[in-house]
């Protein structure tokens, strides 16, 4: 069973296949939108941002909900 992720907040990312800044763009965009405190959205950067692309990806699944 997948676990829930942090937070309720749905992020498309059709279209950003292969883009990190894309990515990081549009979670750190709709975590804002959310009014989710700043210090947690540089959490969220600096996790996404400490590993290969693969880590940016399970991170991101991590946080948000993605579509």
């Amino acid at each position: 069973m997948k676990n829930a992720p942090k937070y309720s907040i749905t992020v498309n990312l059709i279209g950003n296949d292969g883009n990190a800044f894309a990515i990081l763009g549009s979670v750190q965009k709709a975590l804002r939108a959310a009014n989710v405190d700043k210090a947690e959205i540089d959490a969220y950067f600096a996790e996404a941002t400490s590993g290969d692309y693969d880590n940016l990806l399970r991170v991101t699944t991590k946080w948000v909900e993605v579509a």
